[in-house]
């Protein structure tokens, strides 16, 4: 796949809302969590954090562990500073120094690097609670979270299964949308974690409708006055009219119509094989695609380094980078940056529109 020109990248990510400096003059604060430290999160963290153009559009804010990062730092060959603080305020906000959060005093934790461990998923968990309590007191404007391991946090006997369920269950958030973004196209998921089986039962109409007021909501949340979405079909052409599954008869036409009578502008159900390539080219605001893979595979190929996860409904906004923690990799020094940089550009972006 030929990659975009930068200029081209640049307006695709920015799509429809206004850049940072027309939104507002002052920086967002964003929290940065550095995820499990067995992983490569404190590494890509700190790596992302020697991108001095960052400083340009946040006031980012490191959430761990200082031996993590510091090895991180070490192993990358990174010639920065930490600035220990214990309120973000505190920061500096400079090229070459890294404000840091204590997110726990078990220094003592010994993590080793591409294991899963009951101490690095204790570590990662901690990270996500502090960010919850600044972003719930509003001392962070937004998050970027790094990844963490799903069995690492079961062994820690912590009673989540990602991310998601964490910031969703302690934040008290009414709902919590998982949002995808890739250079001019937002894909929200009506099912996510489930089977291929689950996920098609679970396309009932009183799901696809009040998915589709949340969405809609939360578009209007990020700028989007009068958000044009396009929901995809579940079968092969939507069915073509029931011979290939009548479910978009039966349970997702209905849903997008009872929307409509509410005064949501959706469409569809669109063709899936059809839909992501039309949302990209600015036909609609978002899609909601059904299924997991459904939009994974089209925002993941379109750019796989640059596809953000953004929570939607709490509040307030977190973003992540959408890869995992690279156990076989962790330690070396070698893992992409990319992401996580485009996680915290992301998060300062949204978080100003949202404060406009």
């Amino acid at each position: 796949m030929c990659r975009p020109t930068e200029e081209e990248d640049s307006n695709e990510r920015n799509g429809l809302l206004m850049t940072i400096s027309s939104v507002s003059d002052e920086k967002p604060v964003i929290g940065i969590t550095m995820g499990d430290p067995a992983g490569v999160g404190p590494e890509i963290v700190v790596k992302a954090l020697t991108n001095r153009e960052l400083y340009d559009i946040c006031l980012p804010v490191v959430i761990g562990m200082p031996i993590s990062l510091e090895r991180a730092a070490s192993i990358l060959g990174a010639r920065v500073d930490f600035n220990l603080i214990d309120v973000p305020s505190k920061g500096r906000f400079r090229p070459g120094t890294i404000d840091l959060l204590l997110a726990t005093h078990d220094e003592n934790a010994t993590v080793e690097f591409g294991k899963v461990q009951a101490a690095a998923g204790r570590i990662a968990y901690e990270c996500v609670r502090l960010s919850i309590e600044l972003g719930l007191n509003k001392a962070i404007d937004a998050v970027a979270t790094a990844p963490i391991n799903k069995e690492s946090i079961k062994a820690a006997g912590i009673p989540f299964i990602g991310h998601t369920e964490m910031y969703a269950s302690m934040t008290g958030a009414p709902f919590a949308l998982t949002m995808f973004t890739v250079r001019n196209l937002r894909v929200f998921f009506l099912t996510r974690h489930l089977s291929l089986m689950d996920a098609i039962r679970a396309v009932t109409k009183e799901r696809v409708y009040e998915t589709l007021k949340q969405v809609s909501s939360a578009l209007r949340d990020l700028g989007f006055s009068k958000p044009k979405i396009a929901v995809a079909g579940l079968n092969p052409h939507s069915g073509e009219g029931g011979l290939f599954g009548d479910e978009e008869i039966r349970e997702i036409s209905p849903a997008i119509e009872q929307a409509r009578a509410d005064g949501i502008d959706a469409v569809g159900p669109v063709s899936a094989d059809s839909v992501f390539h039309l949302g990209l080219q600015g036909k609609w605001d978002a899609i909601l695609s059904l299924y997991h893979d459904q939009g994974h595979i089209a925002t993941k190929t379109l750019d796989f380094e640059r596809t953000i996860s953004v929570t939607l409904g709490l509040p307030f906004l977190r973003t992540s980078v959408d890869h995992g923690t690279a156990f076989d990799i962790a330690g070396r020094g070698v893992a992409s940056a990319v992401s996580m940089e485009e996680a915290i550009r992301v998060a300062a972006r949204y978080s100003q529109v949202r404060r406009a």
